[in-house]
């Protein structure tokens, strides 16, 4: 059972379904919580108890834009940035950056739909800046770091635009590294919510 596999891993938080009341389970308790207001099961926050929070995002076409009272952008920062700044957008396997403000990708200005390679750093406005990450060739999934100081409104550790599945575990090829972990893990969707397993 997955559970029995698991049990020794950290806790984990995920969201129940459509009605976007968010859930936690423990592999060995099974106990649950509230997720935080604003959040939906296409965008929640997942917490690992000794690693660090991340926003989740499940949508193709993400806005990233500043953190204001009222804001309604997807990735919400801290930062000397415009509401409205840059999209996210995944094509398949692939993601660009369609900048709707000054952007650069890797140094260049970003006139355009840029499109992202794995290590790829975004800048934006005066003093914003992420790297963009797609650890697993064959997964669909990436991550935004923060190298500026900014984070988001909510203080998490990174941003996941999670496609199809999620790896978590001690390889730098997750998405979400955790030191010391033995077994791999796989978030994947499932119907309007979320599956877990254990990686083969």
């Amino acid at each position: 059972m997955l559970g029995d596999r698991v049990s020794r891993f950290p806790r984990w938080f995920w969201p129940a379904g459509r009605s976007g009341v968010g859930s936690s389970r423990d592999a060995a308790t099974g106990s649950a919580i509230m997720s935080q207001p604003g959040l939906t099961a296409n965008r929640f926050l997942l917490w690992v108890d000794g690693v660090g929070g991340y926003l989740v995002c499940r949508d193709d076409v993400l806005m990233v834009g500043q953190a204001v009272p009222g804001s309604r952008v997807a990735i919400p920062l801290l930062g000397d940035l415009s509401r409205q700044h840059a999209i996210v957008e995944r094509l398949g396997g692939r993601y660009v950056v369609r900048p709707l403000e000054p952007t650069w990708v890797d140094g260049q200005a970003a006139e355009g739909p840029t499109l992202l390679q794995d290590g790829s750093r975004i800048d934006m406005g005066r003093s914003v800046s992420l790297r963009f990450r797609q650890p697993h060739a064959l997964s669909n999934s990436a991550r935004l770091e923060f190298l500026s100081r900014h984070k988001t409104l909510l203080g998490v550790d990174g941003v996941v635009l999670m496609g199809e599945s999620c790896l978590l575990g001690d390889s730098s090829h997750n998405h979400i590294v955790c030191r010391d972990w033995r077994t791999d893990v796989v978030l994947f969707r499932k119907n309007r919510g979320l599956g877990c397993r254990a990686a083969a």
